[in-house]
């Protein structure tokens, strides 16, 4: 039997599984809260919040976020990216991580960026921390390389 007829009627014996209904358990099973803690290296503040309830993303502790990684050079506040902060909650789960992100730098206004940029070559003339869209950390309790490995 040739490659194709064999995709063929396996295409055709499974997808009417699709269609079948989930049970209730495994749907709730999947929406799962995501709950990030952080802490600032610069300013001291923590934070620990749950900004996703499993369905949707929650706009008060958003806001709490957006806040917590302003640029702490001039007190501008973004919107941080809902999916930054989505991956910082896959890092946790991949490493295994269950301490606090230690924010080193998040969001960073032009002027701040362009005060860096002055200082040094590694900061990008139109970085993703202008945008909300980057953040540097650690994570307590993980090995920094195991963290940028993962990333």
């Amino acid at each position: 039997m040739d490659r194709n007829r064999r995709l063929l009627l396996k295409s055709a014996i499974l997808a009417p599984l699709a269609a079948l209904p989930v049970p209730q358990q495994s749907r709730a099973a999947v929406r799962v809260a995501r709950k990030l803690s952080f802490y600032h290296t610069h300013t001291g503040e923590k934070l620990s919040v749950v900004y996703h309830d499993g369905s949707r993303y929650l706009a008060e502790p958003l806001s709490d976020i957006d806040h917590c990684l302003r640029d702490f050079r001039t007190g501008d506040i973004t919107t941080i990216d809902p999916l930054l902060l989505d991956q910082l909650y896959a890092l946790r789960q991949i490493t295994g991580g269950r301490g606090v992100y230690e924010v080193i730098s998040a969001y960073r206004s032009p002027h701040t960026n362009d005060m860096l940029r002055s200082k040094s070559s590694g900061v990008a003339k139109k970085s993703l921390h202008m945008q909300g869209r980057a953040v540097d950390v650690r994570l307590t309790g993980v090995d920094c390389g195991k963290l940028r490995k993962a990333a």
